[in-house]
């Protein structure tokens, strides 16, 4: 009985001591948020055509579809052209912001916020790239993603526990309250209660951190909440991963059952398609060697039927994830989907060893250095995760 209650208080103060997956969550974070805006601005020439009140899906069709799925857009509280192209640009400057680690809890939920807007606007604009980020921008509100990697944790650095009067961060909390009174009064939310609901919670929980912040003269509340932040970092965090494995084992298990992926062809069809095939000579070139053929076939099968079996055994499950990885990059050149790619490659970067996410932060610091010292300037050192880190705020502040 008590060897029970020691491994159950184990795990309990496992949960709850830190946010586990510093530089994981961090590469997540950059990861969909330079997808989500290369996209945008890849797309900004079209983006009429593709959200905008007079794009082929218009309002009319928008309003109808999303007032039977309740789906959360912001483009369906006004019809005019201004109002789309100011979402459009959050959308755009909340990516930035994101990819950088500027207020990485304010900018995710305007990440958030741009993302469902935009894609619940026109539902059949997307691919299983828009799918994922789709999900992703909403697990990335739960976690703390910002504690490395970022311009918060920069910022948290330098004041090194000292208390520094913020003022944008209340300025940020002001303004976004302002705005979600004004749209609850207006009763412009016609969605379901999920995605208000997140909204209002964020917004009262960074009022909540920042008077126990400033005002508690004891640590236990502070604490407390530092607790509770940690658990939903992780909680979201293992979400993701469950939901990576997911992707992979039913996109496997269904491609099993299909005919042409059993007699090991099925590569070789969408290589024929003109819409997948940026690079017609490539392609071609691929397509005529059977033997390529049917190791791709075969090969992405097995990687996506194995892979969640193997996240206990640490260096089949590198190997697999460098394979999954390679496969995404092959995709984005040959067939031309870059940002479905990314939005994979993104969600893999979870499974990343720690030592080697280290190492590529180490990398690119030199590399900064060298570029930062041929300039004249001091270069910054690298942002490194705490080992036993104290209950701390950084990526939560607003």
């Amino acid at each position: 009985m008590n060897r029970f209650t020691l491994t159950v208080s184990a795990a309990i103060a496992r949960v709850t001591e830190a946010a586990h997956g510093p530089y994981q969550s961090a590469l997540v974070r950059i990861g969909f948020s330079a997808t989500w805006l290369l996209f945008l601005l890849r797309e900004l020439p079209h983006r009429e055509e593709l959200y905008g009140p007079d794009g082929p899906w218009n309002s009319v069709l928008a309003r109808q579809l999303i007032g039977t799925n309740g789906a959360f857009t912001a483009l369906m509280w006004s019809d005019g052209r201004v109002w789309f192209e100011a979402v459009y640009l959050l959308a755009v400057l909340a990516s930035a912001l994101l990819l950088v680690g500027w207020r990485t809890r304010t900018m995710s939920v305007l990440f958030m916020v741009g993302v469902l807007s935009l894609q619940n606007r026109s539902v059949f604009m997307g691919d299983g790239g828009d799918n994922v980020l789709h999900l992703m921008a909403i697990y990335l509100v739960f976690t703390r993603c910002g504690q490395v990697w970022s311009l918060d944790a920069r910022r948290a650095a330098r004041a090194r526990g000292e208390r520094v009067a913020d003022r944008v961060g209340p300025a940020l909390w002001l303004v976004s309250g302002v705005a979600l009174t004004i749209v609850t009064v207006a009763g412009r939310f016609h969605s379901a209660w999920t995605i208000p609901a997140l909204l209002w919670a964020v917004w009262v929980a960074q009022a909540l951190w920042w008077a126990v912040g400033r005002r508690t003269k004891s640590a236990e509340p502070r604490i407390l909440l530092d607790v509770i932040g940690n658990i939903l970092h992780n909680a979201a965090l293992l979400v993701i991963m469950a939901e990576a494995c997911l992707i992979y084992s039913t996109a496997g298990w269904y491609k099993i059952q299909g005919s042409r992926w059993q007699d090991g062809t099925a590569v070789y069809y969408p290589l024929q398609l003109d819409y997948f095939s940026p690079w017609p000579e490539l392609g071609h070139l691929l397509a005529t060697s059977g033997t390529l053929v049917m190791l791709a076939t075969y090969g992405t099968v097995i990687v996506q039927v194995a892979f969640p079996f193997t996240l206990f055994n640490r260096r089949v499950k590198n190997v697999l994830l460098v394979a999954m990885m390679t496969e995404h990059a092959v995709i984005a050149v040959v067939l031309g989907l870059p940002f479905f790619s990314l939005a994979m490659i993104a969600t893999d970067a979870v499974f990343l060893p720690t030592s080697f996410l280290r190492r590529l932060g180490g990398w690119t610091a030199r590399a900064r250095a060298l570029v930062f010292s041929a300039d004249g300037r001091t270069p910054v050192p690298e942002q490194r995760a705490p080992e036993n880190p104290e209950p701390s705020h950084v990526g939560s502040a607003p």
